[in-house]
C-alpha cells in the first residue's frame, strides 16, 4: 500500500476540527490510502484530496452532532452499525475517532465484505466488526444499536425502515443526503410515523471548504417499532412506506 501523499497533509486539519490524535489521524491517514490504491477498493473516488474530502471528512463531520459528539452512554460505550457499508465510510472514520464505541458494518455483498475485513484487520481495528448481511436479515443487531448510520444507501424513508427496528428506545438514524428534496422528506416523515422514529430539522453541515447540499438526518425512535418489521429483503424498496399514491418510484439517493 502506497503511502499517503504528504501534499494532502491537510489531514492535520481534520485532527484539529474533530479533536483527533496523532494514532487517530495515522490510522486515517491508512484508511485513505486503502481507498485511494487498493484496487479491491469498492470506491470510484481514487484521488487522494478527494479521498480526504468526499470520504474521511464527509463522515467525520457527523461528529458535530450531539449523538456521536462524545459517543457516551449512560449505559457504556454505545453500538454504531453502518448499513450498505461498502467502502466503509462512513463507518471506519466514525470507529477510528470513537475507539470506545462498537462499529458493526453491515455489507450485503461479498466482495465488498471482503475488503472492508482485509482492512480492518491491517489497521488494525479492534473495536470494528463486518458483517455480511443485509440490514433486513442482522437478526443480532435487532433493538440494540444506539446509533445507526447509512450514507448513499436508498431513499430516507426506506433506510428508516431499515434502521427502527435495529436502533433501542431513544437511539438514532444518522443519514447522509444531499441537495433537499420536500416530496422524499415528506416519504420519510410518514415512514417515519409508522416505525417509531420522529425526525428532527435536517442539519446542513460543511465537512469540507466549499462543500455544497450536504445535510444531516437524525431520526430518533420514541416508541417501539411494530413488530411485523422489518420486512422480507427488498420489500422496503419496493413498497415504500410512506410513498404517496401515484408517485415515482424509489431510486438510490447518491452524496
Amino acid at each position: 500500500m502506497s503511502e499517503w501523499p504528504r501534499r494532502v497533509a491537510p489531514l492535520r486539519g481534520l485532527g484539529a476540527r474533530f479533536g483527533l490524535s496523532a494514532d487517530q489521524l495515522g490510522l486515517l491517514e491508512a484508511f485513505g490510502a486503502a481507498l485511494a490504491w487498493d484496487e479491491a477498493a469498492p470506491t470510484t473516488v481514487r484521488e487522494p484530496l478527494r479521498v480526504r474530502d468526499d470520504h474521511l471528512a464527509d463522515a467525520l463531520v457527523a461528529l458535530e452532532l450531539p449523538v456521536l459528539k462524545h459517543a457516551t452512554l449512560p449505559g457504556g460505550p454505545p453500538l454504531i452499525a453502518d448499513l450498505g457499508s461498502g467502502a466503509g465510510v462512513p463507518g471506519i472514520p466514525l470507529a477510528i475517532a470513537r475507539p470506545r464505541a462498537s462499529v458493526f458494518l453491515i455489507e450485503g455483498n461479498g466482495r465488498k465484505c471482503e475488503f472492508l475485513a482485509g482492512v480492518v484487520a491491517g489497521l488494525p481495528l479492534p473495536n470494528v466488526e463486518v458483517v455480511n448481511a443485509r440490514a433486513e436479515t442482522w437478526t443480532a443487531g435487532v433493538g440494540a444499536c444506539d446509533v445507526v448510520t447509512a450514507r448513499a444507501l436508498a431513499p430516507l424513508g426506506v433506510v428508516a425502515e431499515y434502521a427502527a427496528p435495529l436502533l433501542k428506545l431513544g437511539g438514532s438514524l444518522v443519514a447522509w443526503r444531499g441537495r433537499r428534496d420536500e416530496e422524499a422528506e415528506a416519504e420519510a416523515l410518514r415512514a417515519a410515523a409508522i416505525l417509531g422514529l420522529e425526525a428532527s430539522e435536517p442539519v446542513r453541515v460543511e465537512p469540507y471548504a466549499r462543500a455544497e447540499h450536504r445535510y444531516l438526518h437524525v431520526l430518533t425512535k420514541i416508541a417501539e417499532t411494530p413488530s411485523r418489521f422489518p420486512r422480507r429483503d427488498g420489500v422496503a424498496r419496493k413498497r415504500p412506506l410512506g410513498r404517496a399514491r401515484h408517485s415515482s418510484p424509489p431510486a438510490r439517493d447518491p452524496i
